[in-house]
């Protein structure tokens, strides 16, 4: 999420984290005796002897899943959570904590996961920037596609909607332009790469977790994430209302990460698990309480994990 120098950068974590979504034969009725002014048809002269069983067609083969195998090769793109902003030191990212493409065996990343510890150096590429919004997206599925990668990861949206204020979020017809936009450039590149799409953390539960600690009041001062973190002790009509207000603009946005990703046979939606999956302070950066800790990193993984192996 966005960060800066002079005050902790907003980025999403995650409420995060909560980081996973997605008949017989009846026969007919029985023959009954002709309609009126119909004829029954005779019986045909080439019927098969009851002695002799009718042939059967060799069964049709089911189609081989696209995502069946594991990907030999991971890209990654968002913004700071999959940079591991904060999860290892104060206002730093720390990749080789990344839940997509880290190698830090405590965390055991989607890569280290699906491809081993001895290729995931040469073999995985975290283009993700803290700070991102979907707007930088296009730019970086085009870097990802370049390296023709197997599997491409997307966690972005949280800063869009992490402004000082409501005001400020990214519109949702625009949210929708650039990921229609970054697919598209990722198809052009790399048309058979997979993709997994995690949905956009639950603001609202992050601010729920944190609102009774006393030290993620005193960081949140510092202006993380204001839209929805401002006053958080706050439990007024208005103050109600603008956290209502950020986490609907969150449910608009997974609902376009999960139709776009839908018109695409090769991309899989986390389901919401992302957006519902609860993290306590123990998942969460011990220097903002809003980035995921090493620990809360490696729940991203083992969500991503499953939604994409089914494992």
């Amino acid at each position: 999420m966005s960060h800066g120098r002079r005050r902790f950068r907003t980025a999403a974590v995650g409420a995060v984290l909560a980081v996973a979504a997605l008949a017989g034969c009846t026969s007919g009725p029985a023959a009954g005796p002709a309609a009126p002014g119909t004829a029954s048809a005779p019986p045909s002269a080439s019927a098969p002897s009851p002695s002799k069983p009718a042939p059967t067609s060799a069964p049709t083969p089911a189609p081989t899943s696209p995502w069946g195998g594991s990907p030999g090769s991971v890209a990654a793109v968002g913004d700071s959570l999959t940079r591991a902003f904060d999860a290892c030191s104060l206002l730093a990212d720390c990749p080789e904590a990344s839940w997509a493409t880290g190698t830090d065996p405590a965390v055991n990343s989607l890569a280290l996961r699906l491809l081993g510890a001895g290729r995931v150096a040469g073999n995985s590429w975290n283009l993700a920037r803290s700070g991102a919004r979907v707007a930088a997206l296009p730019e970086q599925m085009a870097r990802a596609a370049a390296e023709r990668p197997g599997l491409v990861t997307v966690m972005i949206g949280a800063n869009d909607a992490c402004r000082p204020t409501p005001a400020g979020m990214t519109p949702v017809a625009d949210f929708r332009r650039s990921f229609e936009t970054a697919m598209a450039r990722l198809r052009k590149g790399a048309p058979e790469a997979r993709v997994y799409v995690a949905s956009v953390p639950d603001l609202l539960r992050l601010w729920d977790t944190g609102r009774t600690s006393p030290t993620a009041l005193r960081v949140w001062e510092l202006g993380v994430c204001g839209a929805m973190l401002a006053d958080p002790e706050d439990l007024g009509a208005a103050a109600e209302e603008r956290r209502a207000a950020v986490r609907d603009r969150v449910v608009a946005y997974n609902e376009v990460l999960a139709d776009v990703c839908a018109a695409d046979g090769l991309c899989r939606y986390d389901g919401g698990a992302v957006f519902g999956f609860r993290f306590d302070g123990s998942l969460l950066s011990p220097w903002d309480w809003f980035h995921p800790s090493r620990e809360g990193q490696a729940r991203l993984a083992e969500l991503a994990y499953r939604r994409i192996t089914g494992k």
